[in-house]
């Protein structure tokens, strides 16, 4: 538009030249005489043509460079911050200013992705250390029962058969707990309508001998509510949410309650259990990969620590939330809200 400008009013000068009132809008006798061929000599318009042609030039290319760099500097902002993720560092943030555009969203989804990067690289560093800690405890207690068994060849085989056996054993469920972590994280698998209060009922009748023996009882309520995902990876996740309740739950006269509900758009699963009084800041970690509760003791029950991390996976792959909250008279409350399917879909 200041380009045109220009034009038009090295026009209209040279239009006015010889009036009289220079302010007055040319007639057609100023045409005229503009169309003289005098006034198109090379002479006259001409030279003072070719001058302004290349001052609108110099301006326009001088002008544009300097707003398309203006315009531009976000994108080389974003450019450098890529460059750097590329090397590694993830902790450059673009936070770029302004109003509100197309550069400034993508200057915000580009720190929101670096953001998430992070932190899950920094979750799997964590991850990959407790796993290797985890994995080297049965093959160092292993190593030590073969060495005393060496030193000692008149020693009772028998004792150190079981004892292998039960640390063997214990390396095999850790084993099988990180493929079902790694399975639920990649979210490989088939979808199909599934009730989860049916699931809630086997997981339930599954430990029943198990919450017997320990005398914890289970009790099973709720409405027959359906949602799309894996059978198999939603009955490992309540398996495990009614296993843990009842591993940690009182010595004597505990209780575990495994409710479903329905609302508008989400299906709840609740697993409650009695127990010790839980801290918040506790409970806020006990979805964190090898974590069993206050004490990191190991029994023949306890688990591996991955319970519910694979719950919280399972959970996360199904589009669901999970939810941990202290009960104000001890022990646990679960919940867990998976997107609902319609009955018209089956």
């Amino acid at each position: 538009m200041l380009a045109g400008a220009l034009l038009l009013a090295a026009v209209w000068v040279f239009l006015l030249r010889g009036r009289p009132y220079s302010w007055s809008v040319p007639g057609p006798s100023d045409f005229l005489r503009a169309l003289n061929l005098h006034n198109f000599g090379p002479n006259v318009f001409l030279p003072a043509a070719l001058m302004v042609l290349a001052f609108l030039l110099v301006f326009g290319l001088v002008g544009g460079w300097l707003l398309a760099g203006r315009m531009l500097a976000p994108l080389t902002r974003i450019t450098d911050a890529t460059r750097r993720a590329t090397t590694g560092s993830l902790t450059h943030r673009i936070q770029l200013t302004g109003r509100r555009d197309e550069f400034r969203e993508l200057a915000d989804a580009f720190d929101a992705m670096l953001a998430r990067l992070e932190a899950q690289v920094g979750e799997q560093q964590r991850f990959a250390a407790n796993a290797a800690h985890e994995l080297r405890t049965p093959l160092a207690i292993t190593q030590t029962l073969l060495d005393v068994a060496r030193g000692d060849p008149h020693r009772d085989s028998s004792e150190l058969v079981d004892r292998l056996h039960a640390v063997n054993s214990r390396a095999i469920r850790l084993t099988e707990a990180l493929l079902v972590l790694s399975h639920a994280d990649g979210r490989a698998f088939t979808r199909e309508h599934v009730d989860l209060s049916l699931i809630a009922e086997e997981a339930a009748e599954t430990l029943l001998p198990f919450a017997e023996k320990r005398g914890v009882t289970i009790k099973t309520s709720g409405d027959a509510i359906h949602t799309t995902g894996s059978h198999a990876l939603l009955l490992q996740l309540t398996t495990n949410l009614v296993h843990n309740a009842v591993v940690h739950n009182l010595p004597e006269g505990g209780n575990v309650w495994v409710t479903t509900s329905v609302f508008p758009t989400r299906a709840l699963l609740t697993v409650e259990n009695t127990g010790e009084h839980l801290s918040r800041q506790l409970v806020a970690t006990l979805a964190e990969p090898f974590q069993r509760g206050a004490e990191r003791r190991v029994t023949d029950h306890a688990g591996v620590g991955l319970g519910l991390a694979i719950v919280e996976s399972i959970t996360r792959a199904h589009g669901g939330v999970l939810t941990l909250t202290p009960r104000p008279a001890g022990g646990l409350c679960v919940t867990v809200q998976l997107p609902t399917a319609s009955l018209r879909a089956w």
